[in-house]
């Protein structure tokens, strides 16, 4: 492998330090600030091919504040601050149709999600393992595009 084809491929992934600086970040938002944020698990069909688009997209759609995690090509951590989950899953089909209209050659991302909401008020410690098993729970529901 070449120092090329390193470098291009560590940059679809993230550092899993940065995935506990998430976590760790909704749950001090919600406990010290009681504000609530929303963390979100995105999974795609293996080989989609617009998914690495879509979240290339919402990297630079999210406001400073928020953030996302690349686990694998097909699997992503949103956090969304100052949010519920209700606002969550809004502001991630506003943001798949927005993609939609500025990519309308490629065809649409279809991925699952499910949403860990970190609320005020919780005594219980957030740990990066019961989020991602909160979010990535096994499939309850086919895939659908949003937008």
């Amino acid at each position: 492998m070449t120092m090329i084809e390193s470098t291009m491929s560590s940059d679809l992934y993230d550092d899993p330090r940065k995935l506990s600086a998430m976590v760790a970040r909704a749950a001090s938002l919600a406990g010290e600030h009681e504000v609530s944020s929303a963390l979100i698990g995105m999974a795609a069909e293996e080989g989609d091919p617009a998914f690495p688009d879509y979240i290339a997209y919402l990297q630079s759609a999210l406001r400073v504040e928020d953030g996302i995690f690349r686990m694998t090509r097909e699997r992503a951590v949103v956090h969304l601050a100052d949010v519920d989950a209700d606002q969550a899953l809004s502001v991630i089909e506003r943001l798949s149709s927005e993609f939609a209209d500025q990519f309308p050659s490629q065809d649409p991302p279809r991925f699952e999600m499910h949403v860990y909401q970190a609320m005020p008020g919780r005594d219980e410690e957030v740990k990066v393992r019961d989020v991602l098993t909160e979010i990535f729970k096994p499939k309850t529901f086919k895939p659908e595009t949003l937008h």
